[in-house]
């Protein structure tokens, strides 16, 4: 990655806040996903869980991005701005968390007092220099 520095203060703190909102619309939906299949009697397979709690996350996170844009443009651009972002940070994100509650749990599906924190560790460090990288070298975030 050529062409970008790496100790900008003030881009790793966009960077940051950035990828925390994602981190925060992507914990929703993954999150309840995986509460609903854990304390529900549907018996259904742990990578289905895993995907469906990907998709959730990637839609939850899109729709509190297009809430958040809203206040800065009309509701159209807001969600098109939203659809557009990066869905590589998105989905490395997603598959970070959900790889470390797989691991955390045993091969399981399942939310737990200690598996919440790695799993948001995990799904903030994973995207955070991509997230930096384009912010520096393209000027292009979120918000």
């Amino acid at each position: 990655m050529m062409g970008v520095t790496w100790n900008c203060r003030h881009t790793w703190m966009n960077a940051s806040k950035n990828t925390l909102w994602c981190l925060l619309g992507c914990s929703i939906g993954d999150f309840g996903t995986i509460l609903f299949f854990q304390y529900s009697a549907i018996n259904f397979p742990v990578l289905g869980i895993m995907l469906l709690a990907i998709i959730n996350g990637l839609i939850t996170s899109i729709i509190l991005e297009t809430i958040i844009l809203m206040r800065q443009m009309d509701p159209k651009k807001a969600f098109k701005t939203a659809i557009g972002m990066s869905l590589i940070s998105m989905v490395s994100m997603e598959i970070a968390m959900n790889v470390t509650d797989f691991l955390m749990t045993g091969g399981q599906a399942k939310i737990t007092l200690y598996t919440i924190l790695p799993m948001w560790v995990a799904g903030f460090l994973t995207p955070l220099p991509y997230n930096y990288f384009r912010l520096k070298k393209y000027g292009k975030a979120c918000h």
